[in-house]
């Protein structure tokens, strides 16, 4: 009897051992667009599936406490332009999360509202809610002193 637990439990492990598979491969959770989880610093890697040109930058800064943000660019204007203002999410029952933001100093609102798509720890995808086909995908990085 003792031979045949030790051989049942030899089996067991083995099967065990069997199915656990280093193939499969790592997937970031999704996490749920809110201020927490965008906080932090991104830069926009690509736009329209394509990358931005050589020497341009889009970074973006997202404070939590105050839902405020700081944009550093280039790619609109020369020189460099250090943007700020507030943002909201809101949940679109259909569309799922979206962000919005307006500028200081009553400049005027963003030109879209984004739906928040596959939000992970590592980057997010903003998609124009009035545009489909205006994708912008950021990754979460450490915005250079320079640019600051």
């Amino acid at each position: 009897m003792r031979n045949l637990l030790k051989g049942a439990f030899y089996m067991m492990l083995a099967i065990a051992l069997i199915s656990c598979s280093d193939d499969e491969e790592y997937v970031e959770p999704i996490l749920d667009v809110t201020p927490n989880n965008i906080a932090g610093e991104w830069c926009l890697e690509s736009w329209n599936d394509a990358p931005l040109a050589e020497g341009s930058y889009v970074y973006i800064s997202f404070e939590r406490a105050d839902r405020t943000y700081t944009l550093y660019q280039n790619v609109d204007s020369a020189p460099a332009r250090t943007l700020t203002g507030r943002y909201y999410i809101t949940t679109d029952m259909e569309l799922g999360a979206v962000i919005r933001g307006d500028y200081d100093f009553g400049v005027g609102e963003w030109a879209h509202r984004y739906v928040v798509k596959d939000l992970t720890a590592k980057s997010m995808t903003w998609i124009a809610k009035d545009n489909p086909d205006d994708v912008s995908v950021y990754v979460r990085c450490e915005i250079p002193e320079q640019v600051k």
